[in-house]
């Protein structure tokens, strides 16, 4: 009996998952439909294979969100987080399985009663970061309570990037995945535990809060805390950490150029600003500076305004993405951030002759119970893209969903109910696959002298 996987959204992090799915289906006897609203896009990715169909997808569409996911033994996920609880409603009344690359969301444990009564999994946060990085530090951390260890300190960084033989712009980045999460990123704040403190950061001064960070084979990184830390503490059971840091990693130089950006007020999506793509570059960045900000150029008006250098290397990264042209916009958008997402996509385009590269680093001081010993635990993975080829930012989010699309599928992955991939039934085979495609940590562990 053949098995029906649907996948939702082919955008930039499904082309690797989509190629697994396909590679898969003869020897498994199932068969891939992938729906996106962009029906050119989709087709692009099942390439005439005779087992994937690609099909205009509207998840608005309630007749056709229910046609679609009734027919499927397996739905992945890939649509913007927003769309997450619908498409887990529509999976556990039509007796889907749910696998999901997003955050959980707080109500999808809601569905945890009706999954389990109907033997579902609905898995969530199954892609890098979130994802691989839940499977390694789970990992570590059974190990370490293997041996009665205690995690008193527990950091985890991670980051899509270019690779260190990629630096093709000022910024030292580029789109790998979509931009727009890049223009909102630190819309909600933070928070995080350091030294027994909670530390609570707003929306606006997330990015003005970074540190340096040295990475093994990168050298110095920056690191910007990445949403809530603190439900890390219940999630991993770390009732004796002090410290529990959940991070964001860039090239040193993002978090200060990106900070003056969200000063301006430019990540906004809920203000409609009409006719917008009538403006130039150099209008909208006017919008957002007060009245009384002075100077000749539209350049002096936002140094003075954000009391910066006009020739330092902020102003100038400002410059270089376009913030001052007289170009008009041109193009279709309605918000400031979504004029953004725009522009980015364009301006940190990743091109064929580039490759990215992600990184996931996990650092634990642990301790031992009725011993002197303290150790200092690192994990950290480094995996490049191909040039004009795959991304690592495709590979690795899209290859731990596929995998447990295939341990669904093939009746291998006795687990039901809600669930994020920390229990050992899903992170052992998805770490044991992922080290055959090359995705693998290195973990060193060093004595800690007082």
């Amino acid at each position: 009996m053949t098995r029906n996987v649907l996948v939702l959204g082919a955008g930039q992090s499904s082309p690797f998952l989509i190629k697994y799915l396909l590679d898969n289906a003869e020897e498994n006897n199932w068969f891939v439909t992938v729906g996106d609203r962009d029906l050119k896009l989709a087709q692009s990715r099942i390439k005439n294979h005779p087992r994937g169909l690609a099909l205009r997808f509207d998840i608005n569409d309630s007749e056709m969100r229910k046609s679609q996911i009734s027919k499927a033994d397996v739905v992945v996920n890939m649509l913007a987080p927003m769309f997450q609880e619908m498409v887990a409603l529509e999976c556990v009344h039509h007796n889907s399985h749910m696998i999901s690359v997003s955050y959980e969301g707080r109500r999808i444990r809601d569905l945890e009663t009706d999954a389990q009564r109907k033997g579902l999994l609905i898995l969530t946060e199954i892609g890098l970061d979130p994802g691989i990085d839940h499977m390694a530090a789970a990992a570590m951390i059974d190990s370490i309570r293997e041996k009665e260890g205690v995690v008193k300190s527990f950091e985890s960084y991670g980051g899509g990037l270019p690779a260190l033989d990629s630096l093709i712009n000022p910024l030292k980045y580029v789109i790998s995945w979509n931009p727009r999460n890049v223009v909102m990123a630190g819309e909600s704040g933070a928070q995080y535990l350091k030294n027994g403190k909670i530390k609570i950061i707003p929306h606006h001064y997330v990015f003005l809060h970074s540190w340096n960070m040295e990475v093994d084979g990168l050298g110095v990184m920056e690191a910007y805390p990445n949403r809530d830390s603190l439900n890390y503490k219940s999630l991993y059971g770390f009732e004796s950490a002090e410290t529990v840091i959940r991070g964001t990693l860039r090239y040193p130089g993002w978090s200060e150029t990106w900070f003056q950006i969200v000063r301006l007020g430019l990540p906004n999506e809920e203000q409609i600003i009409p006719d917008l793509k009538s403006y130039s570059w150099a209008e909208l960045t006017e919008m957002f500076l007060p009245m009384q900000a002075s100077g000749a150029t539209i350049e002096e008006r936002t140094a003075n305004y954000l009391g910066l250098s006009p020739t330092g290397a902020i102003m100038s990264n400002l410059r270089w993405l376009g913030l001052f042209s007289t170009e008009k916009i041109g193009v279709d958008v309605e918000t400031s951030t979504e004029a953004m997402t725009w522009l980015i996509n364009q301006k940190l385009k990743l091109t064929p002759e580039a490759r990215d590269m992600v990184v996931l680093v996990h650092r634990m001081r642990v301790e031992y119970p009725g011993s002197d010993i303290k150790e200092r635990h690192t994990a950290s993975m480094i995996h490049n893209g191909e040039r004009g080829g795959y991304t690592a930012m495709s590979k690795t989010v899209g290859l731990p969903a596929a995998i447990v699309a295939k341990l669904l599928m093939r009746h291998e992955l006795p687990l039901t109910g809600c669930h994020i991939p920390t229990h050992p039934a899903i992170y052992q085979p998805v770490l044991r696959e992922l080290k055959e495609h090359g995705i693998a940590f290195s973990e060193k562990v060093e004595k800690i002298k007082e």
